[in-house]
């Protein structure tokens, strides 16, 4: 897919390479033994105005096409996924219903904001009895006069309650549609009175990332904070997905490139029987295999972008997008370790945080089994003709 790259796509790169390696490489192992949220340094990324990259400058964005902002993504994951996950969760999951479906009003309030860096903003699926199952949902949004009053809570929120937080689109039910549960959107400050958080500890991976557990005691939401129309909360869920997916695809693309070179580089200095281990033909073909597995990942990744930035049907490609690329990123992750042996256990080389944070991208932006699930139903609806004997 090197053709779709550009001299555009490679300045915004470059910088962002040198933050990674710079700002991010030195200092990611003391927040994630701490499990503190880089605060400083998502500042600083933010000075490289990649928040809201996306978004229209007419918005306080920079209007950049989607692999711009996929390549970002990537290049930070070859470093460190923590700060690779605050940039996309607020990127793809705060950022992206706003601009898809927000009024031309809650666009021009909110997005400059949220284009600095200084503010990040999430969003709220995922419940106890609700994740997979977004119909499951049982936060409350109960409409009264010309506000709505919120009722449950909402865990494991990328850019939750952290300092930088603004605020976060809350997935409610808002009433019942021909007995069904009728979803919808609204866009809920941090300051309203009744939203409490705290952050989650004690996680295997991602330690850097603030994942939060959310709390709506009777908040009052007025009404003009609802995002989209009443009841399209399934539509405007579903959507953010799509894009969201193609970030963790990213994530798990450049989590997947840097344990490989980090593999790559270790084989070629570490000596046994007189001679580099990579010049043995088993350690060899592992990395074969790795670079063969990010060729393919890559393509599959840059052509769903393409396909979204024509405007054409992408959400399939996403699919198998996210799906090949995190799972090739366990793969990879695995096999550097085998490669790095009792020294990739120490916590003071990089590939240990690499094996541990390639797991989550199984499993946030849909399971790898939900998504097969997606794709056999996308599959089974092309080209569909009735069957005959």
């Amino acid at each position: 897919m090197n053709f779709l790259v550009k001299e555009k796509h490679l300045k915004i790169v470059e910088k962002v390479k040198e933050f990674a390696e710079q700002e991010v490489k030195p200092v990611i192992v003391k927040f994630d033994e701490e499990e503190k949220f880089p605060v400083d340094i998502i500042r600083k990324l933010g000075e490289l105005k990649v928040f809201g990259m996306h978004v229209p400058e007419e918005y306080g964005g920079m209007g950049t096409d989607t692999l711009s902002y996929i390549m970002t993504v990537e290049e930070l994951a070859k470093v460190d996924s923590s700060v690779a996950a605050c940039l996309t969760a607020h990127n793809s999951l705060g950022i992206g219903p706003i601009l898809e479906f927000g009024s031309e009003q809650q666009k021009k309030e909110r997005l400059p904001a949220l284009c600095t860096g200084e503010n990040l903003w999430a969003f709220g699926l995922t419940e106890k009895n609700a994740g997979s199952d977004a119909l499951g949902v049982e936060t409350r949004a109960k409409p009264d006069g010309d506000q709505y009053v919120l009722n449950g809570s909402k865990i494991f929120i990328t850019n939750g309650y952290s300092e930088l937080t603004r605020g976060l689109t809350v997935l409610a039910q808002t009433g019942l549609y021909n007995g069904k549960k009728e979803l919808s959107t609204l866009l809920v400050d941090k300051e309203t009175p009744g939203f409490t958080g705290k952050t989650m500890h004690g996680k295997l991976l991602w330690r850097a990332v603030n994942n939060a557990e959310l709390n709506f005691d009777n908040c009052r939401v007025p009404e003009e904070n609802l995002l989209g129309k009443r009841g399209q909360g399934s539509k405007v869920m579903l959507k953010t997905l799509d894009s969201g997916r193609l970030s963790v695809a990213a994530m798990g693309l450049g989590l997947a490139e840097g344990a490989y070179a980090m593999a790559r580089d270790y084989a070629k200095k570490r000596q046994q029987f007189g001679k580099p281990i990579s010049h043995f033909q088993v350690i060899s073909f592992k990395l074969a295999d790795m670079a063969m597995k990010i060729e393919l990942a890559k393509n599959t990744l840059y052509n769903a972008c393409w396909l979204k930035d024509q405007g054409k049907e992408f959400s399939k490609q996403a699919a198998m997008a996210k799906l090949y690329s995190s799972e090739i990123a366990g793969e990879i992750a695995n096999e550097a370790m085998q490669i790095f042996g009792g020294y990739g256990f120490l916590k003071e080389n990089h590939i240990e945080r690499f094996f541990r944070d390639q797991k989550l991208l199984q499993v946030g932006e849909g399971t790898s089994e939900i998504l097969r699930l997606v794709i056999s139903r996308k599959i089974m609806k092309e080209n569909e003709k009735p069957y005959e004997s």
